[in-house]
């Protein structure tokens, strides 16, 4: 039986491990609330009135994706593409190409910065499958004008995150709201994870500064996750409402 992604693939090495893949919708949460098309989360209210849960939702859809039966996955990419269509008829006009991609290359940029935060520096062989693994789910949403390989996508997402990234209105409420249903320590520690894995554009234009205690913290880190003692530190992370949705991201 055919996985949408090889077993061996580095894309679902880092996707089953939970604290990378936190850690890739930690860095996310910051750089879409600057995209230009972020209105479009407030058409649905879904993601500002419950931005923990969204999270774990958009999670359960990417690793069906990764981890699936081809046949599965695919179906799964036709469901978001229809619920996307729904929202676009509702609002009556498109998502924009520039906004989907935006979202994917996104993915990409924070599966690879988690990754190497969290693990080892990822070779150029291990990038390009990364950015060939996130175009071939792209190419399923019908996303048009996708990069071939690591180089390519890397010059194309400099470019992206200068013209389709801003500081809106927007951006202000959902990190109020990230703050709300977080906490202020879970909150705080949000923040500094953001500030050690955001581009240097990205952290500017949220002046965000430089982190404080993840540096600090990941020597010890690193060495615990090693045995596996991390566990319940991950749980720390999110709210306990959240404990089982943070079990099940798991993917031995």
């Amino acid at each position: 039986m055919n996985t949408f992604v090889d077993d061996a693939s580095i894309v679902k090495k880092i996707w089953s491990t939970t604290d990378i893949t936190l850690f890739i919708f930690a860095g996310a949460a910051a750089e879409f609330a600057l995209n230009r098309e972020v209105d479009w989360l407030y058409f649905t209210g879904k993601i500002p009135g419950d931005p923990i849960g969204r999270l774990f939702s958009t999670v359960k859809y990417a690793q069906h994706i990764i981890f699936r039966e081809e046949k599965e996955a695919i179906s799964s990419i036709e469901k978001i593409n229809t619920i996307h269509q729904h929202v676009e008829s509702a609002r009556g006009h498109k998502i924009s190409n520039d906004g989907y991609q935006d979202v994917l290359y996104m993915l990409i940029y924070y599966s690879i910065s988690s990754f190497e935060l969290l693990e080892r520096k990822l070779s150029n062989q291990e990038k390009d499958e990364i950015v060939r693994t996130f175009a071939r789910i792209g190419r399923q949403m019908h996303i048009q004008d996708l990069p071939a390989d690591y180089s390519e996508w890397k010059e194309i997402y400099a470019n992206q995150v200068i013209r389709n990234l801003l500081k809106s209105s927007f951006t202000e409420d959902l990190f109020k709201q990230y703050r709300k249903h977080l906490g202020g320590f879970r909150y705080f520690l949000l923040l500094d994870i953001q500030r050690s894995l955001l581009s240097k554009h990205v952290n500017s234009l949220l002046a965000l500064g430089r982190p404080r205690v993840v540096p600090l913290l990941l020597c010890v880190y690193r060495k615990v996750r090693r045995f596996r003692l991390h566990e319940q530190l991950i749980l720390m992370m999110v709210p306990g409402k959240f404990t089982r949705q943070v079990k099940e991201m798991h993917h031995p």
